[in-house]
């Protein structure tokens, strides 16, 4: 068996460095500028929360990947696309939800650079090649969790869409924090929920790419988790009220992604990896 090595091509090396350093700006100057935020007082300790773990943890890690990858690593590899997929859904949210700014650019740049580098390194991520550094272990309890993640999501949105919608008037998150809709139930629905279901049905059948995004949202919703138990902690400190079953439920689920995401970086063979060669086709 001949091992291939990972290559990270120029371009999304230098967007990624790009990346690291706009994003520092943004959310130190979020954090630590007083009065910077001028959204809804709602909204306050969800932004900062987002800052916060995006700052000491999306941060560093993204750095450490990125190295990692760029030296040959197919587990730095995967873990610098999900980190990125995170800013991205994070970036995207600031750049369509938040009040304008004087960091609009910012949230705007950062938008384009990483949706730039997750497409470009998923095209380029060799997915047969991950598949087989990982073997035929039991994926069920991957399934399990993409399928129970996408139930959770979709019935805890909805809970608060059904009702306004039957009833004629608008979700308490969205009047509260004086939105003319959620740009979160747009991406969570349109786009994170159906990707959970691909990726357990493409895993459940075996095929490569279902690895290949297992990996990548493990790693986001890992982060994503531990952003959301930072805005709970902000929203607390600024008392507002925040159930204890959905602090707890976050917390099982981002603890149960970062015990299956460590799985799954070890069963990645160290020494597979991807060269200059023809991506995987898609299904």
């Amino acid at each position: 068996m001949t091992a291939s090595r990972v290559t990270v091509p120029r371009p999304y090396v230098l967007a990624s460095v790009v990346t690291l350093v706009l994003t520092v700006i943004a959310t130190v100057v979020g954090l630590f500028v007083p009065g910077f935020y001028r959204d809804a007082p709602v909204l306050l300790p969800q932004v900062y929360g987002q800052d916060l773990l995006t700052l000491v943890v999306a941060v560093p890690t993204l750095a450490a990947s990125l190295y990692f990858a760029a030296r040959g690593s197919l587990r730095g590899y995967v873990v610098w696309l999900g980190v990125t997929g995170y800013l991205l859904y994070t970036y995207a949210s600031y750049a369509f939800m938040t009040a304008f700014n004087e960091l609009y650019l910012v949230y705007t740049t950062l938008l384009w650079l990483t949706l730039f580098t997750f497409v470009g390194g998923m095209v380029r991520l060799d997915a047969d090649a991950l598949k087989q550094s990982i073997g035929e272990k039991p994926v069920r309890a991957y399934v399990t969790f993409h399928l129970l993640l996408g139930a959770l999501i979709t019935l805890l949105w909805l809970s608060e869409i059904l009702p306004a919608t039957f009833a004629g008037t608008t979700p308490p998150s969205i009047a509260e924090a004086g939105l003319p809709t959620s740009v979160i139930y747009s991406f969570d629905l349109g786009i994170i929920v159906p990707a959970f279901l691909l990726t357990a049905y493409w895993l459940w059948k075996r095929r490569a790419w279902g690895y290949a995004f297992t990996a990548v949202l493990l790693v986001k919703i890992a982060t994503l988790g531990g952003a959301v138990l930072a805005m709970a902690f902000f929203m607390i400190r600024d008392g507002q009220s925040v159930p204890l079953p959905q602090i707890v439920i976050f917390g099982v689920l981002t603890l149960t992604s970062l015990l299956l995401l460590i799985k799954l970086l070890r069963s990645i063979s160290p020494e597979f990896g991807r060269a200059p060669a023809e991506p995987a086709t898609m299904p």
